[in-house]
């Protein structure tokens, strides 16, 4: 009796019928990733993300030099200087906002953009320099004459860019609406003067499942 019930065909079929099925689960519960261009836009939760960090960051660079139709700041430092380019540094770039958003990537993302439009030179944050100095301050004992960096030589900054991020949310039921705005500020070293005043703002409206936030 227990052997006719071992072999018969009706028990193999459900032991298969639940290994396709515990396979079929398993399938269903994987990750799965998937690679994609870095700067593809894509928007999950409707936060700050990359693509915001970088799109505002270019913005505002192209506005600060667009601004005054073109006979802003930089002309006019051109002007007084025999046509050399400004020197900027990037302070400090405040989060007022209740979510995380990681300001070293937008401090790069504002760095990058600058650069990339060749029209100043760009000089490291205090934090940067102390490391670099230390180096320097190495390469005196230990690096030969010919290669050693000079000291007293380092390039101030004319000007410093700083600011803050904010963000405004309207929820309502499953909807809600973000507001990102970015205020920025360019100041003469030298004179404390505000040289330039800049905003962009993104808008975003999110719309949830119902299941789920």
């Amino acid at each position: 009796m227990i052997s006719s019930v071992t072999n018969s065909p009706i028990p193999r079929r459900l032991a298969i019928a639940a290994l396709a099925l515990g396979m079929a689960v398993a399938s269903g519960c994987a990750r799965q990733v998937v690679r994609i261009a870095p700067e593809q836009a894509i928007d999950l939760s409707g936060r700050w993300n990359d693509v915001d960090s970088r799109m505002v960051a270019e913005a505002l660079i192209r506005q600060s030099f667009e601004a005054s139709g073109g006979q802003g700041w930089a002309v006019r430092h051109a002007q007084r200087s025999g046509g050399a380019r400004p020197t900027v540094i990037v302070g400090s770039l405040r989060n007022r906002t209740m979510e995380h958003v990681p300001v070293g990537t937008f401090v790069r993302d504002l760095e990058r953009a600058y650069i990339n439009t060749g029209l100043v030179n760009v000089v490291a944050s205090n934090v940067e320099r102390n490391e670099i100095r230390d180096e320097r301050e190495d390469q005196q004992r230990f690096a030969s004459t010919a290669s050693r960096a000079q000291l007293v030589q380092e390039t101030g900054a004319d000007y410093i860019l700083q600011g803050e991020i904010q963000a405004i949310e309207d929820r309502e039921g499953r909807r809600s609406v973000m507001l990102y705005q970015v205020d920025v500020t360019l100041t003469d070293l030298e004179t404390n003067n505000r040289v330039w005043v800049g905003q962009h703002k993104i808008k975003k409206y999110i719309e949830r499942p119902r299941l789920g936030l």
